[in-house]
């Protein structure tokens, strides 16, 4: 629903207010650091002091130097030939069906060939008319033109002229997916090709003949072999977009220039290089308080940090609409940037205790390893523009164990998992310590004490985590894997009461949740939450468990001593029993909105058309035989929806084989789009066709063929009679 325009602005602010406040705590928090900026000293002046590098910068390239490397490289491409079947297959088809319209004439007469010839645009002598209405000598000429095709243009023939214009040495021939490269003089161009006419010649000793089939070999012709600019172009563009920038590297502590020596023009690069560098980094405000000083890097952090929120906004627009959701996700920046700050003011030397992991870790179990990961090389960037890490590795360490903690955890399911990530951070942090330590002459010590101070941190991450995420959880709502897992457990109350109540409902729930899980996993959906949801999504048959047929008794049901409409709001109440229970036992929304939506708003179909058998003409309100709703809105609640159809009906069919089993499932899934029940779910067509394929699978191999043992051994004949099924 769209909101006015004042609540928007304030729907927006309210969000956008949290930039605002991280960039202040973020200039509040750190200390200042005066930083001396190089003077920009012109080439030919004599410098009054020395000028040393305060840290490892780059010297970029000129555009001048640029353009031309670029043009360098994109001249070494080679051209892109495509080679093209289509040509081929017409080529062929349309020269068989010439000959098949001659064959197929009634009249074979020279003046009726010569009439078809020229309504395919051949022109032919009158000589030639009448070699080419001889049956056999047409045959053969058909069968060399046929030949000469597969020898010439299935390997690759140009068009006329397009070799003369090529300069280059040597093509790219791509066929399909496949790229050979081959000298431009074995590239067989149209004049090779009228050459090769003569070795397939069907009649050479016939003058008629010889003009003839070299008509129809030019007439029929198709170049196979096209150049393709585009594609060559874009390769160029890719080797000039490929150049580095960077002409060389200055180490910190080298001696740009020496007092009292003339500066050079090597000099005055790097001295321009350098102010650019200290620019960038912000170093020019150094301990300003004035307008300039503050709003600069308020400015620059939440330029920053706002990229974050414009993901969100775009890209996770679930986590935007919720207050708390962004409210944690600053929360936890914040956290950063207070962690960061505490570390810059008692061991700035140690940046590899910033507390990124912590703050990776909390978001990749809440949200995921991409929100997590975003906001990890935000938060770093943010803590690295700060001016006392400028001299530091802090970004880099940072980066190393933010990233690594938000791809590390990617699922966690038991307590076992965070000591992988505490050894896996830990190592990110000693690989970034040896590319750092190498490049600075540390010692092996120094690189191994940085790297067990980083799993230190990992450690102290890892046990925050375990620590606050509850509080998390039940702060934003989020329903993570471990509160998933718990869920799953059996002797939980409700389960517990499901399996002894209504345990035909229970081996329902069981069932669906196997096909569920392998479906949600095979499309990249939430298995887990998926599994528990139909743990969970019939849980109100406990109310009533005797009115549905999974738990009924064979002859016993107490449906037919019902009204329709009285049985069809039993079995709707069990949607509202559900979502009772569910809120009695604070189940999280994303698990109890499987109660509702798995039925969506269909049809009870079965007392529907028995209410219309006894109407004896009164009218009927659809409404009283229709479940309540949602439709699905997740992926996962719309293939439990097709999960419970499949289910359920797949129990009455007898002698099920692969086939008839697809046959259902596309039928119900077919019924549930055409019935529109999947159109509020963020679901493709081609997720559903997955699904589908995954439930076959999966069907088969539980329905698969048993021994049939005969009756004295014990063995059971079992019928089926067809009830309801809510």
């Amino acid at each position: 629903m769209q909101l006015p325009s004042k609540e928007r602005v304030r729907y927006h602010a309210e969000r956008w207010a949290w930039v605002a406040g991280l960039a202040l705590l973020a200039y509040l928090a750190f200390p200042s650091s005066a930083i001396d900026v190089a003077p920009l000293l012109e080439a030919g002046t004599v410098a009054d002091r020395d000028v040393v590098a305060p840290f490892t910068f780059s010297v970029n390239k000129t555009d001048q130097e640029l353009v031309r490397e670029a043009e360098e490289l994109a001249s070494t491409v080679k051209p892109i030939y495509e080679f093209q079947q289509r040509a081929l297959d017409s080529a062929m088809s349309t020269m068989h069906i010439f000959f098949a319209a001659i064959d197929a004439a009634a009249d074979q007469s020279p003046a009726a060939t010569g009439r078809i010839a020229r309504q395919y645009g051949v022109s032919l002598t009158p000589d030639e008319v009448r070699y080419l209405a001889n049956a056999r000598k047409r045959h053969k000429v058909e069968a060399a033109l046929a030949t000469l095709f597969d020898r010439t243009l299935a390997l690759g023939v140009t068009a006329p002229g397009v070799l003369q214009v090529e300069q280059s040495p040597e093509l790219i021939i791509r066929r399909r997916s496949s790229e050979t490269a081959v000298p431009r003089d074995q590239v067989q161009s149209y004049a090779q090709y009228l050459a090769r006419v003569r070795d397939t010649h069907p009649d050479k000793g016939s003058v008629a003949g010889d003009a003839v089939y070299v008509r129809l070999a030019g007439h029929f012709f198709r170049p196979t072999l096209v150049p393709n600019g585009v594609a060559t172009e874009r390769r160029r563009d890719e080797l000039r977009r490929s150049v580095d920038q960077t002409k060389y590297v200055v180490r910190a502590g080298e001696r740009i220039v020496g007092a009292h020596e003339v500066v050079t023009s090597e000099a005055r690069e790097r001295l321009v290089a350098l102010q650019q560098e200290l620019l960038r980094r912000g170093a020019a405000t150094a301990t300003s308080h004035s307008a300039r000083g503050i709003l600069g890097p308020l400015l620059r952090d939440s330029l920053v940090i706002g990229i974050l929120w414009v993901l969100m906004l775009f890209y996770r627009r679930e986590t935007y609409r919720e207050q708390r959701q962004v409210a944690l996700v600053a929360c936890l920046l914040a956290a950063s940037i207070l962690g960061a700050a505490a570390i810059a003011r008692w061991v700035p030397q140690h940046p590899e205790l910033i507390p990124l992991p912590f703050t990776a870790m909390m978001l990749t179990v809440l949200f995921n390893g991409r929100v997590s990961l975003t906001a990890a090389m935000i938060a770093s960037l943010v803590v690295g523009l700060q001016p006392v890490f400028h001299d530091t590795p802090a970004l880099f360490f940072c980066v190393a164990g933010g990233v690594t903690a938000a791809l590390s955890i990617r699922v966690l399911r038991r307590r076992s998992h965070l000591m992988v990530v505490v050894l896996l951070v830990g190592a990110g942090y000693l690989v970034g310590a040896v590319a750092i330590g190498l490049s600075s002459a540390w010692s092996a010590g120094e690189l191994f004490a940085r790297a067990l101070w980083g799993t230190v941190n990992g450690l102290v991450s890892a046990g925050l985590t375990l620590l606050l995420l509850p509080v998390a959880e039940s702060l934003t709502h989020i329903t993570t894997d471990l509160t998933l897992l718990e869920l799953s457990d059996p002797s939980r109350p409700l389960l517990r009461r499901l399996s002894l109540e209504a345990p035909g409902t229970y081996a329902h729930s069981i069932a669906m949740a196997n096909l569920v899980e392998a479906a949600c996993n095979r499309i990249g959906a939430n298995g887990l939450l998926g599994r528990v949801g139909c743990y969970y999504h019939d849980v109100g048959k406990v109310k009533n468990p005797q009115f549905f047929v999974e738990n009924q008794t064979r002859g016993n049901n107490p449906h037919d001593r019902l009204d329709p409409r009285a049985s069809a709001q039993i079995i709707k109440a069990h949607v509202t029993d559900g979502l009772a229970l569910a809120a009695e036992v604070r189940l999280p929304d994303a698990v109890a909105a499987f109660i509702p939506e798995h039925h969506g708003t269909m049809e009870i179909t079965y007392f529907l058309d028995r209410a219309r058998k006894t109407a004896s003409g009164t009218a009927l309100r659809t409404a009283d035989f229709t479940y309540p709703g949602p439709q699905p809105r997740s992926i996962e609640t719309a293939v439990t929806m097709l999960a419970d159809s499949v289910e359920a009906a797949l129990r009455v069919l007898e002698d099920l084989t692969p086939e008839k089993i697809e046959e259902a499932i596309s039928h119900i899934v077919r019924n549930k789009l055409n019935q529109g029940q999947l159109d509020d779910a963020p679901i493709t067509l081609g997720q559903i066709h997955q699904v589908k394929a995954e439930f076959v699978r999966s069907i088969a191999g539980m329905y698969h063929n048993r021994i049939d043992y005969p009756e004295s051994s014990g063995g059971i004949s079992a019928t089926w009679q067809p009830a309801s099924k809510a």
